[in-house]
């Protein structure tokens, strides 16, 4: 019998951010929530990161999704929750948290991981911590690279909102 899902009605995506700072996890900042951290007008539903895959961080995420209530989503209402070879893996884990969805990516595009774009950041203070966010001129190049329709059509408003900064900044120089 399939066990039964209690899905978050609100999400609060940036208590799941704060918490994973408290929770000292490593990461990148990715996807939609890093592009309206840098001025990019989406609409986004879910936390994306890529973790730092080193023992003592997937420790630390591990007990940090045991805390949230995270569990793996899925079409059907069985209950996997996740474990270290989930995280120690390549592939993306998708999860449901009591604060809303948040996607746990060992790499992004052209398998890029937490230390190939770590260099790619711009740091962001958020509620007393420091974020790494993937910059937006990284996001454009892997948009741009990427075969997905999605990524594809988010590409054009990522690209607006770069060339509007660069303009911005002209302005100002």
């Amino acid at each position: 019998m399939p066990s039964k899902n209690i899905k978050p009605q609100v999400y609060d995506l940036s208590t799941l951010l704060k918490r994973l700072n408290e929770a000292g996890v490593e990461f990148v900042l990715v996807g939609g929530v890093a592009a309206v951290a840098q001025g990019t007008p989406v609409t986004t539903f879910d936390l994306d990161i890529v973790h730092r895959q080193t023992d003592e961080n997937i420790e630390k995420l591990m007990k940090f999704l045991k805390s949230i209530g995270a569990y793996q989503r899925r079409p059907d209402d069985k209950v996997i929750k996740p474990d270290e070879r989930d995280l120690k893996g390549k592939g993306h884990v998708l999860l449901t948290t009591r604060f809303g969805p948040l996607d746990v990516l060992a790499v992004i595009e052209n398998g890029r991981g937490f230390e190939e774009l770590l260099t790619d950041t711009v740091e962001i203070e958020f509620q007393g911590f420091k974020v790494y966010v993937l910059r937006l001129e990284t996001m454009v190049v892997l948009k741009r690279e990427s075969k997905n329709p999605k990524d594809r059509y988010r590409l054009q408003i990522l690209e607006e909102t770069l060339c509007q900064m660069k303009k911005n900044e002209n302005d100002y120089l």
